[in-house]
């Protein structure tokens, strides 16, 4: 069994949130389905009747872990949803979300999207007084801290909780009173505001807002917290002013083209990513084609802006899960091709532009081009559609070591020659932030820059969990 060998920068997690609709435990589950992208290893949904929080969890898809039995017994018109990618914390039953705890108050059910870069040491406190984990993910630190807070109220005492944390975080939490919806000071991590026949819905993006039928109203505001209960929809900006520092991956990778994400539309943004790309190194090519699915917009850019004609010579399976069964015939390649086959007679005998969102280690990218090459292509010329990635991500992206990183150690030169391509070009760092205008600086882009808004704890292993499998060869 080997990994994904699409070495792309793993998905974080999305979350969800309904209050007062009849089916909002079945509202979740569709608006998972539309955030699947963000978290493949297991999905949760919590609700509430005004008394009593039930949780249905599991490992998998969102289609694998409900079916029409528990989504019966989800029963109250609130819920939370949560699918997850393990970037803190190991892959298990037990750190699937929402998770759900009984309190001196009453009971509470969180789900997060993001990463707390001190929570190992909040935990090794809380632990020293007594208290005791039953998980090994991040998350379950808001719930202590909230338990343990001497505050009155409840929002107090998650005003009280939060303000312990540093790192990323877009939370949605369920009592049997209230819903509540919060986003780190600094807006890390997405999160938008909806509406739907008068029930309100907090979502990663607005592609749950649109699978629902349902309205978007704004983004949540990075430090705002949404407070929801019989009385309607309340706000408060309860946390010190930061810089806002949004997550600039989303935009490239993440989040689903047609999800609208800190304001703007990503469909629009990665394609002109590659209207900008076809400036840097420009090349006489008979094709440009994608590397499917998260390339194609910024292919299509690039083709539009020069002129070369746009392909579809790599078609991509969507019926491969993260893992699968290698014959025991070793067949070169094999991953890459059980996930992208060429098209023979788009590639034979053309020189080709092959445009990508992202690299990250390169092995991948080698792969890709001497598929091509196998598959007639006479030049292979790599472009990919953002900066190279220096730097390891510590707010909800599971980038852990830069050694992994090929631009890390490695100049444009050395990199190509890696890939086997005839030439590579990057969009350069000064293009994103021209093209992100004023507002660059409400952007976090210390996967390019090295230019952290939060200190990580780099000696922490902990942080993040290994982005790749030690035992999948390299090449």
């Amino acid at each position: 069994m080997i990994t994904d060998p699409l070495d792309k920068l793993k998905e974080e997690c999305g979350v969800v949130g309904i209050f007062g609709h009849p089916e909002a435990g079945r509202l979740a589950y569709l608006a998972l389905h539309a955030l699947q992208h963000r978290g493949q290893e297991g999905a949760g949904i919590a609700s509430c009747d005004g008394e009593l929080i039930r949780t249905q969890r599991g490992q998998g898809l969102v289609g694998e872990v409900f079916n029409e039995d528990s989504l019966t017994r989800l029963v109250g018109d609130r819920a939370i949803g949560h699918v997850r990618y393990s970037t803190a914390g190991g892959n298990s039953l037990r750190n699937v979300q929402p998770f759900t705890v009984s309190t001196r108050t009453g009971q509470v059910s969180v789900a997060h999207n993001g990463n707390l870069v001190n929570a190992k040491r909040i935990r090794e406190e809380l632990e020293e007084r007594g208290s005791i984990f039953g998980t090994s993910s991040d998350t379950e630190v808001f719930l202590h801290l909230i338990a343990a807070s001497h505050q009155p109220t409840f929002i107090n005492r998650v005003v009280d909780a939060l303000n312990r944390v540093q790192g990323a975080y877009s939370l949605a939490l369920l009592t049997k009173e209230f819903l509540v919806a919060v986003r780190d000071p600094h807006g890390f991590r997405p999160l938008v505001l909806g509406e739907l026949d008068g029930a309100t819905i907090v979502a990663s993006e607005t592609c749950a807002l649109d699978l629902l039928g349902g309205k978007y109203i704004r983004e949540v505001e990075p430090g705002e917290m949404i407070i929801v209960d019989e009385r309607g929809v309340s706000s408060l900006s309860p946390f010190p002013r930061r810089q806002p520092k949004s997550c600039i991956f989303e935009h490239i990778y993440f989040a689903r083209p047609n999800s609208v994400v800190y304001g703007d539309s990503v469909y629009q943004t990665r394609h002109r990513h590659g209207q900008l790309l076809s400036q840097v190194l420009p090349v006489v090519a008979d094709q440009v084609i994608p590397v499917p699915d998260s390339g194609t917009p910024a292919a299509l850019g690039y083709a539009q802006a020069s002129g070369i004609p746009f392909q579809q010579g790599l078609i991509r399976s969507h019926y491969v899960g993260r893992t699968f069964i290698e014959p025991s015939q070793k067949i070169r390649d094999f991953g890459v091709k059980l996930k992208l086959s060429p098209v023979a007679s788009v590639i034979g005998g053309r020189r080709l532009v092959v445009v990508d969102d992202s690299l990250v280690r390169g092995t991948t990218s080698k792969k890709i081009v001497r598929v091509l090459r196998e598959a007639g292509a006479t030049e292979v010329h790599l472009r990919i559609a953002s900066p190279p990635i220096k730097g390891s991500c510590f707010y909800g992206i599971d980038t852990p070591t830069q050694s992994e990183l090929i631009a890390h150690e490695n100049d444009l030169e050395a990199i190509c020659d890696f890939v086997g391509a005839d030439s590579l070009a990057y969009l350069p760092l000064d293009f994103l932030r021209r093209d992100l205008g004023a507002r660059a600086e409400r952007f976090c882009d210390a996967c390019f820059s090295l230019d952290y808004p939060v200190d990580p704890d780099f000696d922490d292993p902990v942080n993040q969990l290994p982005l790749f499998n030690p035992d999948e060869p390299e090449a």
